[in-house]
């Protein structure tokens, strides 16, 4: 999947995000702070853009199986979703379930959930 996050539906709430260092690309999930927010649209290095920062449905990548509405935390290092809440950020909560590593699903973005 070339992308962390494809946008499917929803209303998200976008924030002003200036890149520092590198460009972002469409579909990819940025942590600021303890939040996962995505890019709807590639935001030059230096720029000022947006993210989504809550609100919108994201088909997603998941690490296993995962049951629809779950918990889910956002995994940086492996670019999925996970159940693991370690050190990883919270995401939202699945719409569908994964079938299993590498499997997709919807996920509903809300990190305050």
């Amino acid at each position: 999947m070339p992308y962390d996050a494809q946008f499917s539906s929803g209303n998200p709430l976008m924030v002003d995000h200036t890149p520092s260092g590198a460009a972002v690309l469409a579909g990819t999930v940025v942590v600021t702070n303890d939040t996962p927010r995505v890019a709807h649209r590639d935001i030059p290095d230096g720029a000022l853009g947006a993210l989504a920062g809550e609100g919108g449905v994201y088909l997603m990548t998941g690490d296993g199986i995962i049951a629809a509405d779950k918990k889910v935390y956002w995994d940086a290092a492996a670019k999925k979703v996970t159940l693991t809440a370690s050190t990883n950020k919270i995401f939202g909560v699945t719409v569908t379930a994964c079938s299993g590593n590498g499997s997709t699903c919807l996920v509903r973005h809300d990190p305050s959930a």
